[in-house]
C-alpha cells in the first residue's frame, strides 16, 4: 500500500452524504425484512427488488464509493494495479448459475 493511502481524509460533508445514503439503504432493507417476515418469500423478494430498482440503490452505492475513494492515490504499482484494485481483486462477484 502506498504511504499516501495509509491515511486518507474525507470532508465532513462527504462523510455525512455517504452515511445518509448508507442509512437509507440499511434501514429500508431492515424494514422490508421485518414487514415481510411472516409473508411469502416471493412478496419479500418483489419488495426488495422494487426498492433496489425504484430507489436507485446501485447509483446511491456508486455515489458512496466515489465519496470514499476520492481521497486515494491511484498510482499504479508494478502489477499495473492501484491499491484499490489490488485490495478488491479477490472479490467473488455474482454471476448467473
Amino acid at each position: 500500500m502506498l504511504d499516501a493511502n495509509k491515511r486518507i481524509t474525507i470532508s465532513g460533508e462527504d462523510a455525512l452524504n455517504a452515511l445518509t445514503e448508507i442509512e437509507l439503504i440499511l434501514v429500508s432493507l431492515r424494514k422490508i425484512g421485518t414487514y415481510y417476515i411472516d409473508k411469502s418469500s416471493e412478496e419479500y423478494q418483489r419488495a426488495t427488488t422494487d426498492f433496489i430498482d425504484n430507489a436507485r440503490i446501485t447509483s446511491r452505492l456508486a455515489k458512496v464509493r466515489g465519496l470514499i475513494t476520492a481521497g486515494f492515490d491511484t498510482t499504479l504499482g508494478d502489477d499495473d494495479m492501484d491499491d484499490l484494485e489490488r485490495h478488491i481483486q479477490g472479490l467473488k462477484f455474482w454471476k448467473p448459475a
